[in-house]
């Protein structure tokens, strides 16, 4: 791998990702500007992806660079060309543990279940990790009783 990506980002107009690389050997800093075609507000995110990171001509480029990274880029363009704003593609980014998950639909379903994915791999303790306990016990207090939750009279 020659070139390590810096920072990436989006562009407008004309639609492109621009990257921030550094050149391994002369560690000098520069900008690439990705133009991107054939893409349109009705396009899929994650075909376009994966077919700018197997570009000839950007692939030493976008090594560095994951999928899921392009595809976020990608989402926000086709949001801006649907006339979303920058916020309201950012904030679909978020996990919002009230929304209704039901109401989504495939694409962005599957967005969101990767998201959560990802936060679980995050959060996982695996039993070769310093802080590891075994059998942890966690007192979840809440703050509504349920009916099922009391005890019955049923003798069960």
């Amino acid at each position: 791998m020659r070139f390590e990506a810096k920072r990436c980002g989006v562009q407008f107009s004309p639609p492109a990702i621009v990257l921030i690389y550094q050149h391994k050997d002369t560690n000098k800093v520069r900008k690439r500007i990705i133009p991107v075609r054939n893409f349109s507000k009705c396009s899929d995110y994650s075909t376009a992806a994966e077919r700018l990171k197997n570009h000839p001509r950007h692939r030493d480029y976008l090594e560095s660079v994951s999928q899921s990274q392009l595809e976020r880029l990608h989402i926000i363009l086709r949001d801006h060309m649907q006339g979303f704003s920058l916020e309201h593609s950012l904030a679909s980014f978020q996990l919002d543990p009230d929304q209704d998950l039901n109401k989504l639909d495939d694409d962005e379903l599957a967005r969101k279940k990767g998201q959560m994915d990802r936060l679980f791999e995050r959060n996982q303790r695996c039993k070769d990790d310093p802080d590891f306990v075994y059998d942890l016990e966690v007192d979840f207090h809440t703050k509504e009783k349920c009916s099922w939750d009391e005890e019955s009279d049923d003798g069960f």
